[in-house]
């Protein structure tokens, strides 16, 4: 999978592997049939979905095996109307499903992202940066549900962006408890570059459009959900 790294960054690793590219289904990459994390594999299962996307696209997965960490890696971007819903359930006890969501919009698009525990020692983690470029319109849903009888449950939904200043952006949190869990978070933040690492950028010789080039590659870029 060395072109993942090439065209996309994507950081691989040993693990079970169900790929995805421009919203499709990719066996010959995958290691898995498709979505099938019904059982506990040896290694990490990793989901990585990249490309290009328009219309409507659905990633739901369903982690029903006990002790299973489960890695997705979603990086996208969308020059026409897009919709991409999300959803992560998570049955299988002490199993973790961390994820991470790295789009680039270049008209609307929609992230409908719902995380819910259905087991006591589950965890979902989801971290979502948005690059909105110039008139772009994104809305970025999160809900985090904690049902009934799931106690000490991990949960973490987070939303940053950096946008172009004609960008619109639309974030809508939710959280549904119905248990004491270890941890239920939900945050969201707007980057913007310091006046400090601008001018550092242009003292080494940078034009504008390349600060911004950089300063947007920085953003995107950098993760420590992995």
């Amino acid at each position: 999978m060395s072109y993942l790294w090439k065209d996309f960054n994507i950081k691989t690793f040993p693990a079970e592997t169900l790929v995805f590219r421009n919203g499709a289904f990719v066996p010959e990459l995958s290691t898995i049939e498709y979505t099938d994390i019904n059982k506990t594999y040896d290694k990490p299962v990793h989901i990585i979905y990249v490309g290009e996307i328009y219309g409507q696209n659905d990633l739901d997965i369903n982690l029903l095996s006990d002790n299973q960490p489960v890695f997705i890696s979603i990086k996208i971007q969308n020059k026409k109307p897009a919709f991409l819903n999300v959803l992560l359930k998570n049955t299988g006890k002490k199993s973790e499903i961390k994820t991470s969501i790295i789009c680039q919009n270049y008209s609307d698009l929609t992230i409908d992202c719902k995380a819910e525990h259905k087991k006591s020692d589950t965890s979902i983690i989801v971290k979502t940066k948005l690059l909105a470029h110039k008139d772009s319109y994104t809305k970025l849903t999160g809900t985090a549900i904690i049902n009934k009888n799931c106690e000490n449950t991990t949960s973490d939904i987070n939303f940053g962006a950096m946008a172009d200043k004609s960008a619109k952006i639309q974030f809508m949190p939710a959280q549904r408890i119905q248990s004491i869990p270890n941890q239920a978070d939900h945050s969201a933040y707007i980057y913007q570059a310091t006046d400090f690492q601008i001018n550092y950028l242009r003292q080494a010789g940078l034009s504008g459009q390349e600060v911004k080039q950089v300063l947007e590659e920085a953003f995107l870029n950098e993760t420590d959900l992995f």
